[in-house]
């Protein structure tokens, strides 16, 4: 169990990292969502579960969706698939 904790632990750096350190916004969004279902992961570990459900269903589930709303809206999602379309030719 101490080998997962601390899989667990690791997995939640490498997101929190790769959240700031990605240059495309789509991608942090997923990766912070990543975050959050780890997060909700160790919360159930600690025996916390009404804090393991309120972080998947804040984190993961509300505030994931806004992001992806406000990209949608500022035109983030769309410029960037045109971009990679782009790269392609």
């Amino acid at each position: 169990m101490d080998i997962f904790r601390i899989l667990l632990l690791g997995f939640l750096i490498v997101c929190a990292i790769g959240a700031v350190v990605s240059r495309r916004y789509l991608v942090s969004v997923i990766i912070f969502m990543s975050y959050s279902l780890i997060m909700s992961i160790i919360w159930v570990i600690l025996q916390s579960p009404d804090l393991a459900i309120t972080e998947a269903a804040v984190g993961a589930g509300v505030t994931s969706v806004l992001f992806f709303v406000t990209l949608r809206k500022i035109h983030l999602i769309s410029e960037e698939k045109e971009e990679r379309d782009e790269h392609k030719d």
